[in-house]
């Protein structure tokens, strides 16, 4: 943090105590000023001109800050110039924030300054000289420092200061990107370092449609994050050491007793053999007897135990590294076991801080709003997804020193975290303050339901296996293609690309694009409908601008270092517009953990595009290369959003 002081002589030899201030900058994009009134009538007299004398200064300060390149939020751009102008008109309120939105309906500007109604019955009561809330907005614009941004501001209603944005530094800030790259305009978050914790199947269990939900939303937000400058750490918590492993290793131990021989092909279908193990541990009790002294043995570190129990573990990830694959989806292993050996020595800590009671036989924590309590230690000793969890959560705060720690899993987990964060904020691992770093939250969302209205399941009432799911979708989406002769257009290769990345993307827009909150219809004819808000919509929407770019025939790259770019159409400014919201977009749907919020933006976009290449002719016309670069601008926002989505684009259709 670098600390600018300005000091100005305008009446006296010294400025007065009581106006002594400083310039604080924290990075570029905050200024905060402190006054400090006087009370003689000669210190109000100098304070007042010595204000007046900052006040030309402060905004030509800011108005360097305001003139630099556009380099992400146009919120934030402007809230930095609000910012200064609350100062300077309200200097003895050094508390009150800039509160700068964008303007819903865009008649009367393209944002809105709504401080002064609030300011007004702050100061109201206090001999200020502004006689309502209008005049407090009059005051805040004439404030306002000079900035290229701004083309004009406004007053309407009860002070609301409505913002229009200058066409020209619009266009240049598009022109810079397309020089230096869509990165450039991606948001800074305050955090440095995150955890996502997300998909987390069981081990010998198949993946299934409820573990999609978990997968593509946990993608997609540590993408998003990774965007926006912060080192993401993504964990697949998975369920590798709970007691179905003594069921499961004494019924390989049966049926291949020389576990060396033992291969995913010879275990066949992992989903029928958990079945078949879980048949027989419900019926035959000398099994289950066997199975739950399995269970000991493994924990206590028997080799033959450990290597059977490994067998599984490996035939488990082989099948869900298919399932990756297909979504494109990394994450890193970091399963129940891991935590496995730092267990005893977190709950002796729990102990010691007198967190830890008995209750029944069984260890637990009492919390305050709960009716039950956290049980962190088992009646027989045991541990289970409590004890592992804060050990997770004492591991990810101490050892790999993550800020912000997110957890996704479907909204039926919702007590269980709330539980042990409120353990962990007793514990003081956290802070009180759920938005104070470091930070923890549980992402829930919910069902997958069939056009039945009932949990997405197979006509056996199964469960549906994910690949099986993808397998479908990209089958539907081949035929699309076929029907429309594009296997007599297209080599093999490209038509089976094509139909995996239109297939595989209907299926996570089609989840994304909802409320994660809520539950959703999955329907491959809706998904898969080239109309309306889908993904397949939207990759046609972007190969039809590649394909303007494409029959133009000019060297889009070239046009970019010598072309210029003008806003002069309305629709030409609208989609300049919405491109330039794109930043502030992807920090609101990091900060409320919301990809449906991108997806919005990017229907928006595609809507915005469609109006503007209706009304304004590109090839051919005499605004030809500005519109082109226009394009290229929102082509290549459109792949940034379909990144960050885990989409796969497509550019000829």
């Amino acid at each position: 943090m670098a600390i600018i002081s300005l000091t100005l002589f305008p009446v006296t030899a010294t400025p007065p105590p009581s106006c002594l201030f400083s310039l604080n900058r924290f990075s570029r994009s905050h200024h905060h000023f402190a006054y400090f009134s006087s009370s003689s009538p000669t210190e109000k007299l100098r304070a007042t001109a010595w204000r007046f004398a900052f006040s030309s200064r402060a905004k030509s300060v800011v108005a360097m800050a305001a003139n630099e390149e556009f380099t992400g939020n146009l919120k934030r751009q402007l809230a930095k110039l609000f910012d200064v102008s609350l100062k300077l008109t309200v200097p003895d309120e050094p508390s009150v924030e800039p509160l700068v939105a964008a303007s819903a309906l865009g008649k009367f500007g393209d944002y809105q300054c709504n401080n002064a109604m609030g300011l007004w019955s702050i100061i109201k009561g206090k001999g200020t000289q502004f006689k309502g809330p209008p005049a407090v907005g009059q005051a805040l614009v004439k404030s306002l420092p000079t900035s290229e941004m701004v083309e004009s501001c406004s007053v309407a209603g009860p002070g609301f200061i409505n913002v229009v944005l200058s066409a020209k530094w619009m266009a240049k800030s598009i022109e810079n990107m397309l020089i230096d790259g869509v990165d450039t305009w991606a948001p800074t978050l305050s955090v440095k370092r995150a955890v996502v914790d997300f998909s987390s199947p069981n081990i010998a269990k198949e993946m299934h449609v409820g573990h999609l939900r978990s997968t593509i939303i946990g993608d997609t937000l540590a993408r998003m994050l990774e965007y926006s400058h912060v080192e993401v750490l993504r964990r697949n918590h998975v369920g590798d050491w709970g007691t179905q492993f003594g069921m499961l290793i004494e019924y390989l131990f049966e049926k291949f007793p020389d576990t060396d021989s033992v291969t995913e092909t010879a275990i066949g279908d992992l989903q029928v053999f958990y079945k078949a193990s879980k048949h027989k541990f419900d019926l035959d009790e000398a099994f289950k007897e066997k199975a739950q002294q399995a269970v000991v043995r493994l924990q206590g570190g028997d080799p033959v135990y450990r290597k059977a129990w490994a067998k599984i573990c490996d035939i488990s990830r082989t099948e869900f590294a298919k399932v990756y694959q297909r979504l494109r989806v990394e994450l890193e292993e970091k399963g129940e076991s891991f935590y496995n050996p730092h267990i005893a020595k977190v709950i002796e800590e729990l102990n010691s801080k007198g967190l830890v009671e008995e209750s029944e036989g069984a260890r637990v924590i009492f919390l305050e709003g709960f009716d039950i309590p956290l049980m962190v230690v088992k009646s027989d000793g045991g541990f289970n997804y409590a004890s592992t969890d804060l050990t997770a959560l004492w591991y990810r705060l101490n050892e790999e020193k993550a800020e912000w720690i997110i957890y996704v899993t479907d909204v039926g987990q919702q007590q269980h975290f709330n539980m042990f964060f409120k353990a962990a904020r007793k514990a003081g691992w956290l802070p009180d303050n759920d938005k104070t770093y470091p930070r923890v939250n549980h992402v829930g969302f919910g069902l997958v339901l069939g056009e039945d209205g009932k949990r997405f399941r197979t006509r056996a009432t199964d469960v549906v296996r994910l690949v099986d799911l993808l397998d479908e979708a990209k089958t539907r989406s081949k035929l699309a293609l076929i029907e429309r002769g594009k296997d007599k257009e297209w080599t093999p290769e490209e038509l089976d690309q094509t139909a995996e990345a239109v297939g595989y993307g209907a299926v996570k827009y089609a989840d994304l694009k909802n409320n994660r909150l809520t539950n959703y219809t999955f329907s491959f004819d809706q998904m898969l409908n080239d109309k309306g808000n889908t993904a397949v919509y939207l990759l046609y929407a972007h190969a039809r601008i590649c394909s303007i770019i494409r029959k133009s025939g000019k060297d889009i790259d070239e046009l970019k270092k010598t072309g210029k770019l003008a806003l002069d159409h309305a629709d030409e400014r609208a989609l300049g517009l919405h491109l330039l919201r794109f930043a502030e977009t992807v920090e609101e749907a990091c900060t409320n953990l919301l990809p449906s919020v991108l997806c919005e933006y990017l229907y928006n976009l595609s809507e915005h595009f469609t109006r503007f290449y209706s009304n304004c002719q590109v090839n051919g016309s005499p605004e030809e290369t500005s519109r082109l670069l226009l394009c290229e601008a929102t082509a290549i926002v459109m792949r940034k959003c379909f990144h960050l989505l885990g989409i796969t684009p497509v550019y000829k259709i």
